[in-house]
């Protein structure tokens, strides 16, 4: 068949011209959308400009065909095989390319929005300012292809093999690259913001100046990656492998890591500020100083000795320890998470219940804390349920009253600002407090009850390990047979605290606090 009678029967309505082999044809700026040419030899063929909508070129050979600028939205290309052609500026858009065979295709600014490119062979493709906004790219092979200033966002890669893939200054914001293959690959200056990288295979990527602020990169495989500049804002970094990872000058802040591994990696310069420091592996890390300012700005440098490095990124979570001398029943197991959830409410800080040992007659709290300065506002609401918690109260504004204004010349300039820091979120704990007790309902769950009644002992344990006991009960640690003895010499031990407030040494809390980490603060 000539391409003449091709297009004069496609003029009287004909669509199914599938099985032919018009091979090196011209068709060039033709109509033909909706044609069908399922399994036909259209190698070589000159499809540029041509108007191929919603066209049926299924398992088709279209090998070193040109189809510069045609249009292909909405076409089936299911298994067609389209290596070495020319598809720059082309409109994909919507295009079912499921298993399709693009290897070296030039698809250079084509729009592949939306296209569903899952089992797709796109090794060594040219897809420079392409955009693949939403498409679908699961499974697809696009190793060593070329993505410079491509435009991805939204995209779902998952699994994909992206092996020495060119992906600079491309914009992969919100993509889904769960367990894709990106070894060696060239992220350098890449949006992957907010993209979710779980398990990932990134050994040896670029990404110098790479954002990935908000990412997910839990599990992911980054050892002897170049993050270099990076923006890991708020990332999620949990159990990844960053061995010999190159984090000079990256940016941390407030970024995820518990249990990463950091084993000979360098993070000179880098930006740590709301960084937790526990769970680490940090074996021959490298590190000459960092930047603990909230904003990145240099105005809080921290310098390092090498026998400092280790002790500075091996710190222990903080938390609070209420221990209450009597075993928790049900009764107050019930009443106390509806009180925690009501305070909750007020107090959203309080993210998670503590956990619980429960003894067969001491039962202890442990509420884990996001970082050292916030220890004592946060010790300062959860024994509020507790009937010691007046007297816990008291310790804890004696505490700061007693190093208040002597900060300066005990603990330095910088500890100062942060204790000035502390005394006004405790001004802000404290009018909370006093709204929560003024709404009654909140804690009558727990005023009759003979559990909260028990004596208490508040233990605050720092990020360097280090604790202070806040409050102990003048009976704590005693056991009374007799609820009645109890009753008695609680009441009367309580009106004693009134006049008689034991509270920490002056030397043991400051000593406390100057172990506190700048770091997560």
């Amino acid at each position: 068949m000539t391409i003449e009678e091709l297009l004069a029967k496609y003029e009287i309505g004909i669509r199914d011209f599938r099985n032919i082999n018009i091979a090196e044809a011209n068709l060039s700026g033709a109509k033909l959308s909706q044609i069908i040419f399922a399994h036909s030899n259209l190698s070589i063929v000159n499809f540029s400009g041509t108007d191929l909508h919603q066209a049926d070129l299924s398992h088709a050979k279209l090998n070193v065909a040109r189809l510069h600028g045609a249009n292909l939205q909405e076409a089936i290309l299911h298994k067609t095989i389209l290596n070495v052609a020319n598809l720059i500026r082309a409109n994909l858009n919507g295009t079912q390319l499921q298993q399709a065979s693009l290897i070296r295709a030039e698809l250079i600014r084509a729009d592949l929005s939306y296209a569903n490119l899952m089992d797709a062979d796109l090794s060594s493709a040219d897809l420079r300012e392409a955009t693949l906004r939403q498409a679908k790219l699961i499974k697809t092979n696009l190793s060593g292809a070329i993505l410079q200033d491509a435009i991805l966002d939204g995209a779902n890669l998952t699994e994909a093999n992206l092996h020495g893939t060119d992906l600079n200054r491309a914009n992969l914001s919100a993509t889904n690259m769960q367990g894709a293959e990106l070894r060696q690959a060239n992220l350098s200056h890449t949006d992957l913001s907010g993209s979710n990288l779980t398990g990932a295979n990134l050994r040896w990527a670029n990404l110098t100046g790479a954002n990935l602020c908000w990412a997910n990169l839990s599990e992911a495989k980054l050892s002897g990656a170049n993050l270099a500049g990076a923006d890991l804002s708020h990332a999620n970094l949990a159990n990844a492998s960053l061995v010999h990872a190159n984090l000079n000058q990256a940016t941390l802040i407030n970024a995820e890591w518990i249990g990463a591994d950091l084993t000979g990696a360098t993070l000179t310069a880098s930006k740590l500020y709301g960084t937790s420091r526990f769970g680490l592996k940090t074996d021959e890390i490298i590190c000459e100083w960092i930047d603990l300012s909230p904003q990145g700005d240099g105005s809080m440098i921290q310098n390092f000795y090498l026998e400092e490095l280790h002790e500075f990124f091996n710190q222990t979570p903080p938390t609070i320890k209420i221990i209450v001398d009597q075993a928790l029943d049900t009764q107050a197991n019930f009443a106390l998470a509806g009180a925690y959830f009501q305070i909750a409410r007020k107090y959203p800080v309080i993210k998670q219940p503590p956990t619980m040992e429960i003894g067969l007659r001491r039962t202890v709290f442990t509420f884990n804390v996001d970082s050292d300065r916030a220890l004592f506002p946060m010790a300062y609401i959860t024994i509020l349920p507790f009937l010691n918690a007046a007297p816990t109260h008291q310790n804890i504004c004696s505490i700061l009253e007693m190093i208040s204004g002597k900060e300066t010349y005990y603990l330095g300039i910088k500890y100062a600002e942060m204790l000035q820091e502390l005394n006004t979120m405790m001004e802000c704990m404290i009018e909370q407090v006093s709204t929560i007790k003024s709404q009654q309902k909140i804690l009558k769950l727990t005023e009759k009850i003979k559990f909260f009644q028990a004596p208490t002992q508040t233990i605050l344990t720092n990020s360097s390990n280090k604790k202070l006991i806040v409050y102990s009960h003048p009976h704590f640690g005693r056991y009374f047979q007799h609820n009645a003895q109890l009753n008695y010499l609680l009441k009367n031990s309580l009106e004693e605290d009134k006049d008689n407030i034991i509270i920490p040494a002056f030397n043991t809390t400051i000593d406390f606090i100057k172990s506190f980490h700048h770091l997560n603060q």
